[in-house]
């Protein structure tokens, strides 16, 4: 385990906090890499990852001067061009050596599906801090991921006889980037966590927000990819439309709040300006606003418990005249429906609803299933691999994760 210091990121007091990035091709990587591009004075920046994109490593590599990268794609990592004191690192355990580096104080994790899940287990029981935009890590292994979480913070608590030091508290071990779960976070700094009534996650409500039901059977992959308020990745923004990024988002915070999930509610809010809120007991009501950046949450992650200046510009709530808020439709978009489902069965189930939810996004990208095929393809992967078909109550280990997912997969391929 790091030293715990002064330093909410487990570093070295007075020294930069020392950074392993996985998945700086994709968008919340590449707005990673320039938020750590603004504070080189406060972080430093060991290891790069990604999976294909060899031209804009070889930039990221230019701009940070890491000490290691590695880049999945055998092809890309052939031709990869790299300077003097950077080394390439590769293998099937290249991530997991990458992130439990004794010269690694912080993780972030910006990469996509439950691939991610090995790397944020081994990081974590090395003492490293994980920051993570990946979803998949909790709704499949949060039962694997926070007992490791919660025994860090304390250890950090007996080592520093502060039970309010940064990282004595799991969310200064696991530090959510996703905008609602950081906004959550931070209506929850200094709050006891007896006094949470509940949990309202919110939505943009997507492309299709006022569409009617038969506008939504013939959308197209171009009208799903055009989300109204955010930029980003294609399955992110598909997610968006159907709201089963929302679902995930509630077993998430299930996990990372210890909130039952009756507890956890979804409000649609198509501006994108109230990013989450708490309601405590006393009937009061807690928010966090800002503008629709990834970057703010991603610059809280990496500096907690400090605040630095940021690129984004604040919110201006006279600029944007109202705020609405509106219950989300389950009916037109069932796949909310079905992830609370599978959060409820368990870690099988939720597996399922991922693994599927993967596969499900790229067959509707690639023509090849309809936008409401998704949701019948994650009921259906729900009910065969999650409940009817497991009387198996035990909670799985790593190993039968992976195995899952690779059924999981197979099937929602040959789904029709």
């Amino acid at each position: 385990m790091v030293p715990v210091t002064g330093q909410g990121s487990g570093g070295r007091a007075g020294q930069p906090v020392r950074v392993a990035l996985l998945g700086s091709g994709g968008s919340i990587g590449r707005q990673t890499v320039d938020v750590l591009a603004r504070h080189l004075d406060g972080f430093k920046v060991i290891a790069l990852a990604t999976g294909s994109q060899r031209q804009i490593l070889e930039e990221q590599v230019r701009l940070l001067r890491p000490l290691v990268v590695s880049i999945a794609d055998p092809r890309a990592a052939r031709s990869l061009e790299l300077p003097a004191g950077t080394e390439i690192v590769g293998g099937e355990d290249a991530l997991e050596s990458i992130v439990t580096r004794p010269d690694v104080d912080l993780v972030v994790v910006a990469t996509g599906g439950l691939v991610a899940l090995r790397s944020v287990l081994a990081a974590l029981e090395a003492g490293k801090v994980v920051a993570t935009a990946n979803k998949e890590t909790l709704v499949a292994g949060g039962h694997l991921v926070m007992p490791i979480v919660r025994r860090l913070a304390a250890g950090a608590a007996a080592a520093t006889g502060d039970s309010h030091h940064p990282l004595a508290e799991p969310l200064g071990w696991l530090r959510p980037i996703d905008s609602e779960h950081s906004a959550i976070w931070q209506c929850l700094v200094g709050e006891d966590h007896a006094a949470i009534e509940r949990l309202l996650l919110t939505a943009s409500g997507g492309p299709f927000l006022h569409a009617t039901a038969a506008d939504i059977a013939a959308a197209t992959p171009e009208r799903a990819l055009r989300h109204p308020t955010w930029t980003m990745g294609a399955k992110i923004t598909i997610d968006s439309a159907t709201l089963a990024n929302k679902g995930l988002e509630i077993i998430e915070a299930r996990w990372l709040y210890d909130v039952p999930l009756s507890d956890i509610a979804v409000v649609v809010h198509p501006q994108s300006v109230v990013h989450s809120a708490v309601h405590f007991v006393d009937g009061s009501v807690k928010a966090q606003l800002g503008t629709p950046d990834m970057r703010l949450p991603i610059q809280y992650a990496l500096t907690y418990p400090e605040r630095l200046a940021s690129p984004a510009a604040a919110v201006d709530l006279i600029a944007a005249g109202r705020l609405d808020f509106l219950a989300p439709d389950e009916g037109r978009f069932p796949a909310l429906r079905i992830a609370r489902e599978a959060g409820l069965a368990g870690p099988r189930a939720s597996t399922a609803f991922i693994s599927a939810d993967e596969v499900a996004v790229a067959r509707f990208l690639g023509g090849t299933l309809d936008f409401n095929g998704i949701s019948r393809l994650l009921e259906a992967a729900v009910e065969r691999f999650g409940t009817s078909a497991s009387t198996d109550a035990s909670e799985p280990a790593l190993d039968q994760l992976i195995s899952l997912d690779r059924e999981v997969r197979q099937f929602s391929e040959a789904y029709r």
